[in-house]
């Protein structure tokens, strides 16, 4: 199969891309290389693809990249992706996951593409007090991040119900595993429990998501590309849900950290407190599901940033100066 993947040097996208190659696919790789892209990512598989530096938003580029390699399948991994940042810097959101969707989905149907995976998110759904929201509950975007989200994931299914793009759209809960940027709470905890610095909760920690870990996520995805229905939207769950504080006490634990480091600090405006999903319509259509507890894929994480810190402290340039934004104190 004949794939391209954009944002395919992320922490999603690159997991996908290093098993769709060892597939013997061939994956053509676009990513603009901001934070969240590192090639150290595809090291192993690099003379395998086709990589090219260019941001979604470049059209004629991106046409180029199309014409050349006529792609049988995109799966859209690309966007920026930090919710707290996407408050401080909303329009950098909009113009790449919405309008850079709208450039993607246009260039799929003009060279007739077979299938279009939309990766979109669960914060779409909005704060859920009580139970699960399943795929055709309504949508309540609390951030500029999920409003993003939100626009491409509506795009993509107008492209389907008036183009007849075939588009799947799949919307992840948290993700989480090997090679993620410290913008995310475990890698973060870790790395500041390593420095022994202060780790900033937001309001009193009790906010509530939903984990999956990374290889079981790239199943659900190649799941969806392989035998999922066009038209179709899959929401990609464990049903594994846990506050915040509860995550971060656990990982001081397994570093044998003092609990006296975490730090509470004022809540962003618009926090959801929980959200869960339903997940029962891609188990039950797709047959798949998840195999990874969360304590073991936990552990599995944190010791892979152990073994890894030399990469994991090399993304502090970025991060200190946001979260010397984002974590105040009342």
């Amino acid at each position: 199969m004949k794939v391209l993947v954009t944002g395919g040097a992320g922490f999603i996208g690159s997991d996908f891309v290093r098993l769709a190659a060892r597939k013997g696919w061939k994956v053509t790789v676009i990513d603009k290389l901001t934070y969240a892209g590192d090639l150290e990512r595809l090291k192993p598989i690099e003379d395998r693809l086709s990589f090219y530096n260019t941001d979604i938003l470049d059209k004629e580029e991106m046409k180029k990249i199309f014409k050349k390699h006529k792609p049988e399948a995109v799966l859209h991994f690309a966007a920026e992706t930090n919710i707290d940042k996407s408050v401080i810097e909303p329009s950098v959101f909009m113009e790449t996951n919405i309008i850079g969707t709208i450039y993607l989905l246009e260039l799929a149907k003009e060279f007739e593409v077979k299938k279009f995976i939309n990766i979109t998110s669960y914060e779409e759904y909005g704060e859920i007090i009580e139970g699960e929201r399943e795929e055709d509950c309504p949508l309540n975007p609390r951030s500029p991040y999920a409003v993003s989200k939100t626009s491409a994931d509506m795009l993509g299914q107008v492209y389907w119900r008036s183009l007849k793009l075939p588009l799947i759209t799949l919307r992840l809960c948290s993700i989480y595993g090997p090679w993620q940027n410290p913008e995310r709470l475990i890698p973060m905890t870790v790395l500041k429990a390593l420095r022994n610095e202060p780790i900033p909760i937001y309001g009193t920690g009790d906010v509530t998501r939903e984990w999956l870990y990374l290889c079981d996520c790239i199943r659900a995805i190649f799941a969806a590309l392989e035998e999922g229905k066009p038209g179709e939207v899959y929401n990609v769950g464990s049903g594994e849900r846990y506050q915040v504080v509860e995550i971060v006490r656990e990982i001081l634990k397994l570093l044998d950290k003092p609990q006296s480091l975490i730090k509470f600090v004022s809540d962003r405006p618009g926090h959801e407190k929980r959200i869960a999903i339903c997940s029962e319509k891609i188990k039950n259509k797709l047959k798949w599901i998840p195999h990874t507890k969360f304590e073991s894929g936990l552990k599995m994480t944190v010791e892979w940033n152990l073994n890894n810190r030399t990469w994991l402290f090399k993304k502090l340039f970025y991060y200190e100066d946001l979260w010397n934004k984002l974590y105040r104190e009342d």
